[in-house]
């Protein structure tokens, strides 16, 4: 997913990559993680869907847990 070519990621972050780009050729709605160093980043979120809009698939929703917790009050 462009981790060596586009400098979104280095070599290490290959799994989370992998993920990222399973979510996005299978369409997901949302990508939902805990991992904030490499998936949970705004910098980082803006280069996985700028290689997605180049490579013709769509932007990806990348969003921490707490955005889909429900609270009593709601």
């Amino acid at each position: 997913m462009g981790q060596t070519t586009e400098k979104v990621v280095g070599q290490t972050s290959y799994s989370d990559c992998l993920h990222i780009a399973l979510a996005t050729i299978n369409r997901a709605d949302f990508l939902v993680s805990w991992n904030f160093k490499h998936i949970v980043n705004v910098q980082r979120i803006r280069g996985y869907n700028s290689i997605n809009i180049k490579n013709g698939y769509r932007q990806i929703e990348i969003r921490s847990p707490r955005e889909f917790e429900k609270y009593e009050d709601d």
